[in-house]
C-alpha cells in the first residue's frame, strides 16, 4: 500500500512553523501497518495544492493532506480540491450549527467568514472536529483518473493545528482506514533508546548477533541525536512479532545498561521513575549547562517528589558562597576540575538533604579553552552518601549541543549508579 503526506502552509516553506505532522502522523500510521512512502510540504497557493495533490493520487493508496480548512483567504484546501476533482460544494446544517455552537458556548461572536468551514464536497465523509471548527472531509477517489487499472484512492483532508488534528486522526481517520483500507500484512516496529555509545559501536555490538533474524525478514536500523542512538527494529508479516522479541532480547544481552528506554522514552523520564521507585531524592548543581539539567528533569510529571533544588553556580564567588567549594582549590585546579565539580555536587548534597546530588562544570566554548582544557571540557560529579564519584567527557560540539549532550551525561551517570529498573518496566520481551 502507498501512503503519502502533503502539508499544506507557507509558513512551513519560510521555516516559520515547524512541521512537527510529518513526525506525529509518521509515527502513527506505522504503528497501524501504514507505513509512508513519501511526504511533501507545499506553499499556500492554488497552483501548488492542485500539483501536489495530483501527483500524489497517480502514486498513493492514501493521501493525508494537512492544512488549509480554515476560514482565512490562505485557507485553500477545501475549495481547490473541490475544483480539482470536480466536486461540487454543498453547505452542511449540522457543521454549521457545530460551528455556531462552538461560538456561542464561548460567548463569542461568530464571524462571517467562519461559515465557509461548512461546505462539504460532493460525496465526502465530514470527519467531526470536537476542539476548533474546521472539520475534516475524506473523499474516495476513483482511480480512472489517476491510477489507471489500479483500485481508488482515499484522500483525507485535516486541520492544521495539532490540537484538532491529532484526536481527529486518532478517533476517526484510524476507524476509517481500518474498513476501508485494512493494513495488507501486521507490522510490527519498535525502538529501544541508548545513551553513552556512538552510533557506529552500537552498530558494531549489535549487528553481527542479529544477522540471522535479518535475514529472516527483520530490519534494523539506527538514529543518532547528541549523546543518543537510537535502534529500530521492524518486521512484517505473521512472524513479525516473534522477530522483533528475538532481536530484543538481543539488544538487551548485548548493550546492558547503554539501553535506557524504548519508543518515546526520554531518559529524564526513566530516571524521575527510577528515583521515585527508589523513595531517592536529587540535588542539582550546574554551571556550564546553566539549569538545563534541572529544567530537563522538572519538565517530567511527578518530578517534585524527587527532585528537592538546584543551584546555577556560574560564578566562582558563589560557588564558594552557596556549595562551600574552597577558594584554594578554585586557585590550584581552576573552575573546571575534577576537584571543583567533587566539592560542588558535595556541598550541594549537604546543604539540601538530598540523598545523592549531580553536579556539572565545563567549557561550552566557543573561547575559553586551553591546551590542557580545551573547547568541550566536562566533568561531572555524583554524591552520595558512600562515595563521590567524577567523569571527566570532551564534547566539543557547538554551545547548545555541549549543554544538551552535558546533561544527557550526568543523567545516564545517574541512572547507571542507581541500577536497572524493575523487570518489564520497560516492556521488554521477557
Amino acid at each position: 500500500m502507498v501512503v503519502e503526506i502533503l502539508n499544506t502552509g507557507s509558513e512551513l516553506m519560510l521555516g516559520r512553523v515547524l512541521n512537527t505532522h510529518q513526525q506525529w502522523l509518521c509515527a502513527q500510521l506505522a504503528d497501524l501497518g501504514y507505513v509512508v512512502s513519501r511526504q511533501t510540504a507545499v506553499p499556500d497557493t492554488a497552483a501548488a495544492i492542485r500539483a501536489g495533490v495530483q501527483e500524489a493520487l497517480g502514486r498513493a493508496d492514501l493521501l493525508i493532506a494537512t492544512g488549509g480548512l480554515g476560514p482565512t483567504s490562505d485557507d485553500l484546501t477545501r475549495d481547490v480540491l473541490a475544483r480539482f476533482l470536480e466536486r461540487p460544494l454543498h453547505e452542511d446544517p449540522a457543521i454549521l450549527e457545530q460551528i455556531t455552537s462552538f461560538f456561542t458556548s464561548r460567548k463569542r461572536p461568530m464571524p462571517a467568514s467562519t461559515r465557509v468551514q461548512a461546505l462539504v464536497p460532493e460525496g465526502a465523509l465530514v470527519l467531526h472536529n470536537a476542539f476548533g471548527t474546521a472539520p475534516g472531509l475524506a473523499l474516495e477517489v476513483p482511480a480512472n483518473r489517476f491510477r489507471p487499472g489500479a483500485a481508488s484512492s482515499w484522500l483525507v483532508m485535516l486541520p492544521g493545528p495539532p490540537r484538532e488534528l491529532r484526536p481527529m486522526f486518532t478517533e476517526q481517520v484510524v476507524p476509517l482506514l481500518r474498513r476501508v483500507l485494512p493494513a495488507a500484512a501486521k507490522f510490527v516496529c519498535h525502538t529501544w533508546r541508548t545513551s553513552g555509545l556512538g552510533e557506529s559501536m552500537v552498530e558494531q555490538t549489535v549487528a553481527p548477533a542479529i544477522e540471522g533474524l535479518v535475514a529472516r525478514g527483520l530490519e534494523l536500523g539506527y538514529c543518532a541525536r547528541p549523546g543518543q542512538v537510537d535502534v529500530r527494529l521492524v518486521a512484517r508479516g505473521d512472524d513479525a512479532e516473534v522477530l522483533v522479541r528475538e532481536a530484543e532480547r538481543i539488544l538487551q544481552a548485548r548493550l546492558g545498561a547503554v539501553l535506557y528506554g524504548r519508543e518515546s522514552d526520554e531518559e529524564e523520564a526513566v530516571l524521575i521513575r527510577r528515583l521515585t521507585e527508589l523513595k531517592r531524592t536529587l540535588a542539582l548543581a550546574e554551571s556550564c549547562t546553566g539549569g538545563l539539567l534541572a529544567h530537563r528533569l522538572t519538565n517530567v510529571p511527578g518530578a517534585s517528589a524527587v527532585v528537592l533544588g538546584g543551584f546555577v553556580t556560574y560564578n566562582n564567588d558563589i560557588k564558594q558562597k552557596f556549595l562551600g567549594v574552597r577558594p584554594e582549590t578554585l586557585a590550584e585546579h581552576g573552575a573546571v576540575s575534577e576537584a571543583v565539580a567533587r566539592q560542588m555536587a558535595e556541598g550541594a548534597r549537604r546543604v539540601t538533604g538530598a540523598d545523592v546530588a549531580l553536579a556539572l562544570t565545563g567549557i561550552a566554548g566557543p573561547s575559553g579553552g586551553t591546551d590542557a582544557k580545551p573547547v568541550g571540557t566536562l566533568f561531572i560529579a555524583l554524591a552520595a552518601a558512600s562515595e563521590t564519584v567524577v567523569e571527566h567527557h570532551l564534547n566539543p560540539y557547538d554551545r547548545e549541543t555541549f549543554k544538551q549532550v552535558s546533561t544527557q551525561q550526568a543523567m545516564d551517570l545517574l541512572r547507571r549508579r542507581l541500577g536497572p529498573e524493575s523487570p518489564c518496566t520497560l516492556k521488554c520481551a521477557c
